[in-house]
């Protein structure tokens, strides 16, 4: 009989958590091993203090708040780091997209920001890209697995869809005429820079799957 191998996710927000879950075991792409995963979320760990993201980079940020946290809870723990990252503001926010505006996990005035900065900036220079990196740690806080993708887009002038989170409602897919906010769930779930790091993620994790490496 295979396991049921059991993976922290690496946060405390409802809808990133679900998005997640869906991408490690997508229904348009079964495996029989994926779908045995048990995933866990932060929201078990309520007195977990948050892992201070200081990292330079995203893929630095996800390694760090995976194995700090495995650490912590004794458990395999997925996390990411994810953003983004705007043409015309050098990069910005970046790593800092979670926390842009003062308060983590501000969307609201993230988004308003991030507007506020673009409001004179034409169309054509309003390029930008999410941009998602992910490390999976062992109880140990050892990276056993990384992967990541990114999803070129535009920004809009204004907020468009009340889908997804973050700046979901400001990124357009020129090629569906349509925010992330705007999107399903199901499409999102194809087009995202996480759909594309868990494109790799899934492979790597069904080997290690495959190899027992959650038993040990």
């Amino acid at each position: 009989m295979m396991s049921s191998p059991t993976i922290v996710l690496g946060t405390r927000n409802k809808k990133k958590g679900r998005e997640i879950a869906l991408l490690i075991a997508p229904p348009w792409e079964p495996h029989p091993r994926l779908t045995r995963l048990i995933t866990r979320t932060l929201d078990e760990w309520p007195d977990l203090p948050d892992i201070v993201e200081d990292a330079p980079t995203f893929a630095g940020n996800a390694r760090k708040k995976a194995a700090e946290t495995a650490q912590a809870v004794g458990l395999w723990v997925l996390a990411d780091d994810s953003g983004l990252s705007v043409d015309a503001l050098g990069g910005e926010p970046g790593v800092f997209s979670a926390r842009y505006a003062g308060t983590h996990g501000d969307d609201d005035a993230n988004n308003r920001l991030v507007l506020d900065k673009m409001a004179i900036v034409p169309d054509d220079q309003r390029g930008a890209a999410f941009v998602c990196a992910l490390a999976l740690a062992d109880p140990s806080g050892t990276i056993r697995l990384e992967s990541a993708g990114q999803c070129r887009g535009q920004l809009t002038k204004d907020l468009r869809g009340v889908g997804g989170f973050g700046y979901d409602p400001l990124f357009l897919i020129p090629e569906y005429h349509r925010t992330f906010g705007e999107l399903s769930s199901l499409v999102k779930s194809q087009l995202s820079h996480r759909a594309r790091a868990f494109a790799q993620f899934r492979i790597g994790l069904d080997r290690l799957i495959l190899a027992d490496a959650f038993a040990r």
